[in-house]
Order: structure tokens, then C-alpha cells, then sequence
């Protein structure tokens, strides 16, 4: 998934949650980061595209620096902010509106390819955490 090879660790229960650690010799700094990030509020909304690349800080994303350095936030912690919801987890049964996103390029020189929506607690909780890349604040007043 990364240009450096990554370990995953699961835990011996089988639990849902997987650590992601940068494999030895491996910085966060490895490889380039270049996405396309589209956010579509709603169906009868025009979708809005940004791109963004980061070390050097680019593109037409509307806050460039804060996602680069969101980015490299969860590189340094060994995070993934475009893994899915494992198909094993209960989210919530809430419904957060009908924005969606996709983000697709390179990240840390690995693939991305991924899409955000609101349709559950699981899901509203990784756009929350992806907020700073993908700009619409779905729960802003």
C-alpha cells in the first residue's frame, strides 16, 4: 500500500483493529504524496475537485498546509486516514446527510484510492477525521 513496506499487527483475539507500523530503515518522508480530492455535498451540488501535493506544499486545495500537515500527522503516527471501516466493526445506524468524497493519487508514494460518505457512525467518524482534506465540515453551523 505504501512505497515502504508496511507490517500490519493484529491482535491474537482477531480483533478489529489493525496497526499499520513504517517497517525498519522506513521515514514518513519516503515517496511523494500528490491527490485529487472531489467532495460533492449533495446530489444536486456540483462536486468540487481539489488537487494537493505535499513536500512541497501545492495544488488548488483551499487549505493546502493544513492537509499536508494532517497528513503528515498520520504518517508520523503510523495512521491510516484512507483505510475503510473493517467489515467487522457495528457502526451506529445514523445518517449524517449525502455528501460524499473520493480522494485518489499517491500518499507517503502509495496508492490511494478511496471514498468518504455519511451513511453511518462509522462513516461520519472517518470523514470527520479526514476533514482536513476533504474541507466540507459536514456538521458546521
Amino acid at each position: 500500500f505504501y512505497g515502504c513496506a508496511m507490517r500490519h499487527k493484529i491482535s491474537a483475539a482477531g480483533a478489529a483493529v489493525v496497526v499499520l507500523a513504517l517497517a525498519p530503515g522506513c521515514t514518513a518522508d519516503d515517496g511523494s504524496t500528490e491527490l485529487s480530492i472531489t467532495v460533492t455535498p449533495a446530489e444536486s451540488t456540483p462536486p468540487e475537485t481539489w488537487a494537493l501535493s505535499c513536500n512541497p506544499t501545492g495544488g488548488n486545495h483551499p487549505d493546502a498546509e493544513a492537509a499536508c500537515a494532517f497528513l503528515a500527522q498520520q504518517a508520523d503516527a503510523g495512521t491510516d486516514p484512507f483505510a475503510p471501516v473493517p467489515d467487522d466493526v457495528a457502526c451506529t445506524q445514523q445518517y449524517g446527510g449525502p455528501a460524499v468524497a473520493t480522494v485518489e493519487g499517491t500518499w507517503e508514494g502509495g496508492a490511494v484510492s478511496t471514498s468518504y460518505s455519511l451513511t453511518n457512525g462509522c462513516e461520519i467518524a472517518r470523514w470527520t477525521l479526514a476533514e482536513p482534506l476533504l474541507v466540507y465540515p459536514p456538521f458546521a453551523n
